[in-house]
């Protein structure tokens, strides 16, 4: 089947459905469940409630431009700002209508593509971009345990079995953890010192029967890796500082979304520990089955953080959270999809 056939059933009706569906009945029972409305309407609606709010709006634009900058930086330019937007767009919708687990990358490679970037410099942005976010979160998960220590990130007590042992939420984001580093490692020694290297150990590895089944996955990571490679081998310092700034400045608004929403209805004492749960919540989001993380990220949410809500809101904070984090790509891209293919597919 033609590449571009495979991206088009990632964006197929169904597909877009299914998040929308699962997301709107999970607000739903938060609203009906976990809303107290005599609460509700005991608010004292103020411009400080209003200004809060419009941080919260805030902390998502500066995400978006952000990564719109970032794929400039990684694109040496290429792409103008309409293109990054369209880009990062269709990225975010791709990843919002597919499991956390699966992610929109190969969507990416293929935009990035229609967009004007050859292969080799839309696999290098793609895995370069994979990349930043996951040596971000490497770097702030010790720096906020350095603050506020472990006592408190882990309030939900969740179990999941992998490779036959039940772990506990605790171990479930030290193990994903663990898993994000080998994997920082693992780019980091194939991209910058032996990519054929890499790619000769994993075809090794991964020709065992019991991990056979991979083998063809782990191989194009292989050739991806000397593709990207080939592509950042005379880069500098400045075009890494830039790109990993942009990430930070990318990845800082999106969970102090949280903080703010918080915010507009009381008081927070404990910004960096509600940071730090995030982190933990973003662990548990990574390996949920469902698009977008749907349903599972407003039962975290509410898990999480309910004890820094107050009692009867934390189901309208919820819903609210994921109306201006998630939603707002399911509509932009389900708005500009149709254009964006009959333009390049034309």
């Amino acid at each position: 089947m033609p590449k571009s056939n495979k991206v088009s059933d990632v964006f197929s009706a169904k597909k877009i459905a299914i998040p929308i569906v699962i997301g709107l009945l999970v607000a739903a029972y938060m609203l009906w469940s976990k809303t107290n409305w005599e609460a509700f309407r005991e608010i004292d609606w103020n411009y400080t409630m209003f200004f809060w709010l419009l941080i919260a709006l805030l902390m998502m634009v500066i995400r978006d431009l952000g990564y719109m900058f970032r794929i400039r930086v990684l694109t040496d330019n290429q792409l103008s700002w309409r293109q990054s937007f369209n880009v990062i767009m269709l990225w975010e919708f791709a990843s919002a209508i597919t499991p956390s687990v699966v992610g929109g990358s190969s969507v990416a490679m293929f935009i990035l593509n229609k967009e004007g970037i050859n292969l080799g410099k839309s696999t290098a942005v793609v895995m370069i971009s994979a990349f930043l976010d996951e040596l971000f979160y490497i770097i702030t998960v010790p720096l906020v345990i350095l603050m506020i220590g472990t006592e408190h990130l882990f309030p939900v007590e969740l179990t999941k079995q992998i490779f036959g042992y039940t772990l506990s939420t605790k171990e479930i984001f030290y193990v994903g953890y663990g898993f994000i580093v080998l994997l920082i490692t693992l780019i980091l020694y194939g991209v910058f010192i032996n990519p054929l290297g890499i790619k000769k150990l994993l075809y090794r590895l991964f020709s065992f029967k019991l991990l056979k089944r991979w083998r063809k996955i782990v191989i194009k990571l292989g050739t991806d890796m000397i593709k990207t490679s080939l592509e950042l081998k005379e880069k500098n310092g400045w075009f890494w500082i830039k790109a990993f700034a942009a990430t930070f400045f990318a990845w800082t608004a999106r969970f102090w979304v949280v903080n703010f929403i918080i915010l507009i209805v009381t008081d927070v004492g404990s910004h960096f520990l509600i940071y730090g749960r995030q982190l933990v919540m973003w662990v548990i989001m990574l390996i949920s089955p469902t698009p977008g993380g749907a349903g599972v990220a407003e039962f975290a949410f509410n898990g999480f953080l309910q004890e820094f809500i107050p009692i009867g809101l934390a189901g309208l904070l919820v819903v609210l959270w994921r109306f201006i984090s998630y939603y707002p790509y399911l509509f932009i891209g389900a708005f500009i999809l149709p254009k964006w293919f009959r333009k390049r597919e034309g």
